[in-house]
């Protein structure tokens, strides 16, 4: 099927495509062989550098510890990330100045520094401000540092993901009586989000690998960390590692697999339904939101 970007192959390239397939392979497959080989020649193939992994010291005592560590560092970063950078996202799309410029220069700075330096900088921190103890802190330096940088990053995915949307979009709400936080909340974010989705796993993907960077850096006990600390005690350096890659590919594939199916149902339920507003519609949604402000002591309208 031809598009703007890519045009059907014809006799030739299909050809040239399979081709081209075919050497890959086999390079691939070349390349598997000498990896295997190497290794066999270094001994690292051998049942006693694997066996630890058969039995359940090495995981209850090393490995599931420093798992459990990784995904209660990433869970506690995007549970607060993702709100954060929605928020910041959706103020950089504020009509008022006062509230577009500095989202705009909070997410343009944290966005720039690198989470490695934020993460030492937090752990700076909290060592010399705050109460917090030892063994508490490598975690909140960690959070911190995944927490500012990637709300930043989700807050332009939010941006961009509602600036994809049609402009007719926007129009057509305004022209039913929509403000523009009804606009917001009501037609354009639940449009964004499937948008969006994709981006967002990404970036959640990138938050679980990041966590390694904390047991590199401040001793945060991930499962980087005690992979370190279980190669000492096994000496089976290069097994650990591929143990230890394996559990992250899994990890990230059931995330972005359970995205997938995420983002299938949204579309799914998405679909046209043929319904337009009408002004009964548009004055029960008015009237919705005035109970809320009423009811909440806030003020009306969007950002």
């Amino acid at each position: 099927m031809s598009s703007v970007l890519y045009d059907t192959p014809g006799p030739r390239a299909k050809r040239r495509n399979i081709l081209f397939s075919v050497v890959f392979f086999v390079l691939l497959v070349l390349l598997l062989w000498w990896v295997w080989r190497t290794m066999d020649e270094k001994n690292q193939l051998t049942w006693a550098l694997w066996k630890p992994f058969t039995e359940s010291e090495a995981w209850t005592t090393y490995l599931l510890p420093g798992l459990a560590d990784t995904l209660k560092a990433a869970a506690l970063a995007m549970v607060i990330a993702l709100p954060l950078g929605a928020v910041f996202g959706i103020a950089r799309l504020s009509d008022h100045r006062w509230v577009r410029v500095p989202a705009g220069a909070v997410v343009e700075f944290f966005r720039s520094i690198p989470v490695l330096l934020l993460m030492l900088f937090a752990n700076e921190f909290f060592a010399r401000y705050t109460g917090v103890s030892t063994e508490d802190r490598p975690l909140y330096a960690v959070v911190t540092g995944l927490v500012l940088y990637n709300a930043s990053v989700l807050a332009e995915i939010v941006r961009a993901g509602i600036l994809s949307l049609p402009r007719g979009q926007s129009e057509a709400a305004m022209a039913v009586g929509l403000r523009k936080g009804q606009t917001m909340t009501n037609v354009l974010l639940p449009q964004a989000v499937t948008a969006m989705l994709p981006a967002i796993v990404s970036q959640l993907v990138v938050i679980v690998k990041d966590t390694a960077l904390g047991g590199v850096m401040i001793g945060f006990t991930e499962l980087l960390n005690t992979r370190s600390t279980l190669a000492a005690v096994y000496a089976n350096v290069i097994p650990s590692f591929i143990v230890v890659a394996v559990i992250y590919i899994v990890l990230n594939f059931i995330l972005t697999t359970f995205a997938g199916w995420l983002e299938r149902r949204l579309r799914r339920s998405k679909k046209g339904t043929g319904v337009v507003l009408g002004q009964e519609d548009v004055e029960e949604l008015n009237a919705a939101e005035v109970r809320g402000t009423f009811g909440t002591g806030a003020g009306g309208g969007g950002v």
